[in-house]
């Protein structure tokens, strides 16, 4: 039963036994047996002295059938003599043909007549019929049994077929012999039941136990993300994977993570690449249109040496972008926030000073006052380098004592590895930008004071607006920053850079282009004084 029970891998079994000793032994033993395979869904005992009614309802109805186990002429008890006789006849040969020193027993010795149970125990040989009769450890014959199976035929008679033999004396792992084709099965579909409690669990998925219920019965849980099961079915737990892998959306293999940074190759990489390059090429052209123009009343009112160190140190503003797109390296971690930070101070010092200079040109215009003479030009020049000297001291600070490193992120986003540049120090990272936005203040006020003075093309007016573009980018680049995962942290920094370029370049110098290439009959000393 047992050997069946393997053979169709039934995991989910009912046992009825007789309610005597055979049938409480049987019960013991099979119940040992079915936990190494499975699980029972019950086991009952009958009364011996249970009514035939009762029997019959628990095993489809016997009345009135005609079947081989009701006809006991064709019997088995004749066979077992024929072989019962065969079985002492070897014993006795091998008794009178044993010799001394290769006895049965322990101590090899001769034999005599009252021993020949223990030739009998030993008795193994192939009778006429082409079968094995021997023994087991117990004495016992070696079970041989007919598998039958009772088939319905159309006319509702059960007819009792052969369908498979169990011999304990084949060969190991052929005793079972079963034909499939000619089993019947009184079912809908006229197949095979499966008695399991709870299906297998694919890979993928792992083994749950039901509280209170068989270990067979289960449910199927799938892997967490990031956890695989590999085996063919019933993982009782799921693996994690290493760091740098993660599982399928299958849950059965780990692969390698996605590498993420922002890239040339990438769409928004090219993009912004574009927009940096474009802000560079329409710096340059300014600047090239300045200098060309610098003898004309408009470049000369607006303090063209500022305006050319403007125009340069923004020309750095959209080139430093470039520095934020592609892999993260020492050096390129290093040179990105070195040329963001100084780049950006060398602009608003020059935005700054312009801003002092407007203010102090409308008071230089009041009797009596020579204020120009102590901030000329010289003093404009060592103003803006000194702020950027600043800037400067703060990063080689920075970067001699936590410089900014590529590092392999994993932690925000666990299907990809992010390449980034870690800071370093915070503490410099924050005194850098924190410089940045103490100027950008500060010049944002100056000009917000001298919006109203009678300057030429209302300078302080576009300084007022262009710094009032820069913090608004700025202040609403932190969030931004901060929900952005991946490569569009890095995106989004490189935009904030771009917006507050294009605002200063296009606020501060759209207007003087305006006049000098489509108005050039305003750019004269008349007009300007008129103004």
């Amino acid at each position: 039963m047992m050997e069946i029970i393997k053979y169709f891998k039934w995991t989910w079994v009912g046992l009825i036994a007789s309610d005597n000793d055979y049938g409480q032994y049987a019960m013991r033993n099979f119940n040992e047996e079915m936990k190494a395979i499975g699980c029972l869904a019950f086991s009952e005992t009958i009364p011996k002295i249970m009514t035939k009614e009762n029997l019959l309802r628990i095993v489809k109805s016997l009345e009135g059938t005609d079947t081989a186990y009701s006809d006991v002429s064709n019997s088995q008890i004749s066979y077992n003599i024929y072989k019962a006789v065969y079985s002492l006849a070897h014993a006795l040969h091998n008794l009178m043909a044993c010799e001394h020193g290769k006895g049965p027993f322990e101590n090899k010795s001769y034999v005599i007549l009252f021993q020949l149970l223990q030739y009998l125990k030993n008795v193994d040989f192939i009778n006429q019929l082409g079968e094995r009769v021997a023994f087991d450890e117990n004495g016992d014959a070696l079970a041989i049994y007919d598998i039958v199976n009772w088939q319905l035929d159309k006319n509702g008679t059960v007819n009792i077929k052969t369908i498979g033999v169990f011999d304990k004396a084949a060969i190991f792992g052929k005793e079972l012999y079963l034909q499939e084709n000619s089993m019947f099965w009184k079912f809908d579909n006229g197949r095979c039941p499966q008695s399991i409690c709870s299906a297998s669990c694919l890979p993928g998925t792992r083994k749950a136990i039901r509280k209170g219920q068989p270990v067979c019965c289960f449910d199927c849980i799938p892997c967490a993300n990031g956890e695989i099961s590999m085996q063919n079915a019933d993982s009782i737990e799921c693996l994690q994977c290493f760091d740098d892998y993660w599982s399928n959306p299958e849950k059965t293999w780990c692969v390698l993570k996605e590498v993420e940074f922002l890239s040339y190759e990438d769409s928004m990489g090219i993009a912004l690449t574009t927009l940096s390059l474009s802000g560079t090429c329409l710096s340059i052209c300014v600047l090239t249109i300045f200098i060309y123009y610098r003898n004309t009343p408009v470049v000369k009112a607006n303090n063209s040496e500022l305006s050319f160190l403007l125009l340069i140190s923004l020309t750095l503003c959209f080139v430093c972008a470039l520095c934020f797109i592609g892999k993260p390296s020492h050096v390129t971690c290093m040179l990105r926030h070195v040329m963001f930070g100084i780049s950006f101070v060398l602009c608003i010092s020059c935005i700054l000073v312009k801003t002092i200079v407007v203010i102090m040109a409308f008071k230089a215009t009041l009797p009596g006052n020579n204020i120009m003479k102590w901030f000329g030009a010289a003093h404009q020049r060592g103003t803006v380098f000194f702020f950027t000297f600043i800037q400067s001291l703060i990063c080689i600070i920075w970067l001699s004592t936590a410089p900014p490193f590529p590092v392999r992120n994993s932690k925000n986003i666990n299907t990809k590895i992010i390449l980034e540049c870690e800071i370093g120090s915070l503490t410099g990272f924050s005194c850098l930008l924190g410089y940045v936005g103490l100027l950008a203040c500060i010049c944002f006020l100056l000009a917000f004071l001298a919006r109203n003075l009678p300057d030429t093309f209302n300078e302080a007016r576009f300084i007022t607006f262009s710094m009032l573009i820069f913090c608004a980018v700025w202040i609403t680049f932190i969030p931004a920053y901060i929900s952005s995962p991946g490569k569009y942290t890095v995106a989004v920094e490189i935009f904030a850079i771009l917006a507050s370029s294009f605002g200063v370049l296009l606020s501060i110098f759209a207007p003087k282009c305006y006049i000098i290439l489509l108005k050039p009959e305003e750019n004269n000393k008349r007009a300007l004084m008129g103004r």
